[in-house]
């Protein structure tokens, strides 16, 4: 019996230090090990992925099996973020579900608040008493945001690639968007902007002059952008043929939205279920047929400009509705109440605090009843779908004739989208899935709520 002598070992040699025995592993037969591994198949390696795209930090966990650098299968963890919103809003008044529900998906806040308000006007009956500028508020309002979250879809799926500029370009033009809505809300992003039968307070004076130079801006900046990644080799080799997922895939799974109208099915809730007064505008809806990520990128790249015209077309209808009413006239329901710019450009006007502090008891009563309790709704339940972003976004509303919902829940596009990561990524190559998800473009603010 020979004994083994880690001196005489061809892939380790050792020497001995004052600090113990030191190996130099300086290679190894690869050909006797590559065949090993093929005849052992039932091997795989279990990697823990990610968090890779914005809003998956933490959240959202790869569980991929690989052979090789191919994924066998992969398990989407969508983890635990659980905020609470849908049984926070149990408790408190239907116009302060406002505030909760801007927070779930929160790229997209303004969907979620026109989900939800069109829920509730639904329940009260008064959807058609929605003022007309209050609707095409709601409209532009959505538009621009739309352009801010794909933005970021854009922006970081392009870096997840390896591509550094075009996120700079993009969160530039985000950027312009945000300075437009903190002009027209106070606030940046969870606005709480849009309210059960209007909106929050009018457009400032100077907001159409700043949203069309924004658009001017930003369909300039939009065509360079483009420039960047449309044809260029090395990401449409990292693009094109990944992330295949096809219409019948798409259906079974219950995905809409960008991935969806990758497939070539112009579904697309603004057209075929128009609301808000859709059914008023011009625009596209934009498809692809490659299935891929190639495709998903193109099409928001071009919903930009589909995007811009429907803003151009809201900047028109609002200068010719110049003082209309934002808000439904029905005293019962409206708040905040008679709200107008003070001295100071915030609350409510001089005039209107005379009024309920000095002159009408019976005005400060019902301030006060309407602040504190909030407005009744009928008993009855309602769901309402728009597109978001990312798809398909619902609100299913519950009432039992109070003044806060009884139950209130969301159908969130990326809770239904993350599903199609294992159709997307098996089959393919670890570094594909990076641009899958990236394509899917989940916000976990919507998914665990």
């Amino acid at each position: 019996m020979t004994t083994f002598d880690p001196k005489l070992d061809p892939y380790a040699s050792s020497r001995e230090t004052t600090e113990g025995t030191v190996f130099s592993v300086t290679g190894g037969d690869w050909d006797s090990l590559v065949s090993e591994i093929g005849e052992a198949k039932e091997e795989r390696i279990i990697v823990n992925m990610g968090p890779q795209h914005p809003s998956t930090h933490g959240v959202l966990r790869l569980v991929l099996e690989l052979e090789g650098e191919t994924i066998t299968e992969a398990r989407a963890g969508i983890g635990y973020l659980h905020t609470g919103i849908e049984k926070n809003m149990e408790y408190r008044s239907w116009t302060q579900g406002t505030t909760f529900v801007t927070r779930m998906d929160y790229l997209g806040p303004l969907h979620n608040e026109t989900a939800y308000c069109l829920a509730v006007e639904k329940l009260l009956g008064i959807t058609n008493d929605v003022p007309e500028r209050a609707s095409v508020i709601r409209v532009m309002m959505m538009e621009l945001n739309r352009i801010s979250s794909h933005m970021v879809a854009l922006g970081t799926g392009a870096l997840e690639l390896g591509a550094i500029s075009p996120m700079f370009f993009a969160f530039r033009e985000r950027e312009t968007v945000l300075e437009i809505f903190e002009m027209i809300t106070g606030l940046r992003m969870n606005m709480a902007y849009i309210r059960p039968g209007g909106v929050q307070q009018d457009l400032p004076e100077g907001a159409l002059t700043k949203i069309r130079d924004g658009v001017k801006t930003m369909r300039k900046n939009f065509k360079e952008n483009a420039t960047l990644l449309i044809g260029n080799s090395i990401w449409m080799k990292r693009t094109q043929g990944i992330g295949y997922l096809d219409l019948a895939g798409c259906t079974t799974l219950g995905i809409t939205g960008p991935v969806l109208r990758s497939t070539g099915l112009p579904w697309d809730l603004r057209k075929v279920q128009p609301y808000c007064g859709y059914e008023n505008y011009n625009f596209d809806v934009v498809t692809a047929d490659t299935c891929d990520v190639y495709g998903r990128f193109l099409i928001r790249m071009n919903e930009l400009e589909q995007s811009l015209r429907i803003i151009e077309q809201c900047v028109d209808k609002l200068e010719k509705l110049e003082g209309a009413p934002v808000m439904v006239a029905d005293k019962k329901i409206a708040w905040p109440a008679q709200l107008a710019l003070g001295g100071d450009g915030l609350g409510n006007s001089l005039d209107h605090i005379r009024q309920i502090m000095g002159t009408s008891m019976e005005s400060l009563i019902h301030h006060f009843k309407l602040v504190t309790e909030g407005f009744h709704v009928p008993a009855g339940q309602a769901y309402v779908a728009i597109e978001s972003p990312r798809g398909e976004l619902a609100a299913s509303v519950v009432s039992d004739g109070g003044t806060r919902p009884y139950r209130v829940h969301f159908r969130e596009p990326s809770f239904n989208n993350l599903q199609a990561t294992a159709a997307m990524s098996e089959g393919g190559m670890v570094a594909d899935i990076i641009g899958a998800v990236a394509s899917i473009d989940p916000v976990m603010g919507g998914v665990d709520r």
